[in-house]
């Protein structure tokens, strides 16, 4: 018996509604991430978060500076979701032009220190990262290490090696000695840093750390968890070079030692704002947060948990500075290091 038109329709329908509401279903399910990061720790990560919530997390990857252009091109057109870079500067800079949008969330001013994130809510660091001295054990005692501003000292002629001004990294640690000390006394530590130099800035921090490892200098001013790196080495030669050296946190007895983070925001015209924020939060856990100090040796939001290496390696008292600043002084900073021929 041949069914009425009307009803085969009705049941079409019915399943079309019901196919489009599946496809919806789905298609809400994903977060976009545009990201400088590139560790493999990151997609373990981000495959965590996708089992615990079922949310997909569709990744671009590229430098900084290319991410935040392409959010300016695609303006509300992007399909970005978050944005993750690996320095506050950097975030500052994407807040700036307008590419973050504040949001409201407990966990988040819980599990992020205040001066970790954005005043206005837009950015939160995820990782710390501590701008340390590295220094050969055989020819520098610990208590000659006291400071950064120690580095400008004459005893220091000819033993520090550095990367070039051009990176962030450096940038951001003159950017907070800027707020410090003011643009005349940060341009003098940096004539006399330079002029201490075993050589021309080159190369990453961990090639300054073998660089002392190797007798060329002294001392280095790095990242600490490049040293994490070395230690944990496939390459026997780097474990043994690593061997060589100790980690020195400046400026204990007064503002802290440097750091800076890796963070994240929410896209201004993100299309799955939710699942943004989830992911966000996700990346503050306490899940993650043990997770990555031992992935990648970077210090976790907090301090009080750290991985048998970074026991080893002390604890510090961190600068409180809220990381805008860094963002905010990167092009005085930049200008104090050309005057000072920092290359």
């Amino acid at each position: 018996m041949k069914r009425p038109n009307s009803m085969i329709k009705k049941r079409i329908t019915v399943l079309s509604v019901m196919l489009m509401s599946a496809g919806a279903t789905l298609a809400d399910q994903v977060v976009n991430l545009y990201s400088q990061r590139h560790y493999p720790a990151d997609k373990e990560v981000f495959a965590l978060f996708t089992q615990k919530t079922g949310i997909q997390v569709n990744v671009v990857t590229a430098n900084a500076d290319e991410l935040i252009k392409r959010l300016e091109s695609e303006g509300e057109k992007s399909p970005a979701d978050v944005l993750l870079t690996k320095d506050a500067a950097r975030l500052s800079w994407a807040a700036a032009k307008d590419l973050y949008q504040p949001v409201s969330s407990e966990i988040l001013e819980k599990n992020v220190p205040s001066h970790l994130r954005d005043p206005d809510m837009q950015w939160f660091g995820f990782t710390q990262r501590a701008r340390v001295l590295v220094y050969a054990k055989d020819r520098v005692k610990a208590d000659e290490l006291k400071t950064y501003e120690d580095l400008a000292k004459p005893e220091w002629k000819g033993r520090i090696v550095a990367r070039s001004s051009a990176h962030i990294y450096n940038q951001s640690l003159l950017a907070g000695m800027i707020a410090t000390h003011g643009e005349k006394e940060a341009l003098l530590w940096a004539v006399k840093v330079r002029q201490n130099m075993a050589r021309k800035p080159q190369g990453s921090d961990r090639d300054q750390i073998r660089a002392v490892a190797r007798g060329l200098a002294d001392v280095a001013i790095v990242n600490s968890y490049y040293l994490g790196l070395l230690v944990n080495s496939e390459d026997p030669k780097d474990r043994e070079l690593a061997a060589k050296v100790k980690i020195a946190f400046p400026n204990q007895d007064d503002r802290g030692t440097h750091v800076n983070i890796s963070g994240i925001g929410v896209c201004k015209h993100a299309k799955n704002k939710g699942n943004a924020l989830k992911f966000i939060e996700f990346l503050t856990s306490k899940e993650v947060q043990d997770l990555y100090p031992v992935k990648t040796y970077e210090y976790p939001l907090s301090l009080k948990m750290v991985t048998p290496l970074h026991q080893a390696w002390g604890s510090f008292k961190p600068d409180t500075l809220n990381l805008k600043v860094l963002g905010e002084n990167n092009a005085k900073a930049i200008a104090i290091f050309q005057a000072a021929q920092w290359e």
